[in-house]
């Protein structure tokens, strides 16, 4: 018998095209009675997906319609359901952070990705980062820092200089992102349930923003991150596409 399918795509033509072909091929149902979601789009569009349907707990298997994404398949109308079927499943436990503005106010989101603070103006971030309420570096004079999951590791981690982290790692990159002081600083691995917590030093001279994926918080004070394996989504993929194997592949890209 096949999965129950809810589709969902991109506001693009090309996107909204795939899901009517899709539609009237294999029918679908409400997301609320689907046992597997399928996004069409890509990477952002994924992202957006898994926090969207964070609380449904149903697995997610993206199409891309192109160039392969990290966290897509390939576009094919034919076979679905037995892609579906063969699929491998990888868990993706999201970053919780907490964070304190300049006006005392708090605000929560989660990341797949990263969770990234970065220098509002001309002035360079001074922060103070401690892990498990301990300081470990009491002034990083930076553009900013992020804290990166495995999956969110060839991203803006990659860009930023960072490490690529095997899926199966289980540590979180912290990264600087162009640091200044200290000098040879160039980050930290650290295991999964750590907590991170990073003060921004003179926050109204040197105002800083963090963003949680695509979610932006801006003139803060500090934020507190930590991985929330409760609350992991899982993803489906094809069993020549799997997101394990290309992050290792990635490390050997030239």
């Amino acid at each position: 018998m096949s999965a129950r399918i809810a589709f969902l795509a991109n506001p693009t033509a090309e996107a909204q095209q795939a899901r009517a072909t899709l539609v009237a091929r294999y029918g679908e149902v409400a997301q609320q009675q689907a046992e597997v979601l399928v996004a069409l789009g890509g990477d952002g569009f994924m992202l957006r997906t898994l926090h969207a349907m964070l609380d449904l707990q149903v697995p997610v298997y993206g199409m891309k319609l192109g160039k392969v994404g990290f966290l897509m398949n390939h576009f094919h109308a034919d076979d679905l359901p037995a892609r579906l079927a063969r699929a491998h499943a990888t868990p993706l436990a999201p970053l919780h952070m907490r964070v304190q503005t300049r006006e005392s106010g708090s605000e929560d989101a989660l990341a797949f990705n990263e969770v990234a603070l970065l220098r509002q103006t001309n002035q360079a971030a001074h922060l103070q980062i401690a892990l498990n309420g301990q300081v470990k570096l009491d002034e990083l004079i930076c553009d900013g820092a992020l804290l990166a999951t495995p999956a969110g590791s060839t991203a803006y981690n990659l860009s930023a200089h960072g490490p690529i982290l095997p899926l199966d790692a289980n540590v979180l990159a912290l990264t600087p992102i162009s640091p200044f002081r200290p000098r040879r600083w160039r980050g930290a691995l650290l295991p999964m349930d750590t907590e991170v917590r990073i003060e921004v030093r003179e926050p109204v001279l040197r105002p800083v923003s963090v963003t949680a994926d695509f979610h932006e918080v801006r003139d803060i004070r500090s934020v507190v991150v930590r991985a929330q394996s409760a609350r992991a989504v899982t993803l489906l993929f094809d069993p020549e596409h799997k997101l394990a194997e290309r992050i290792l592949d990635e490390q050997f890209a030239l």
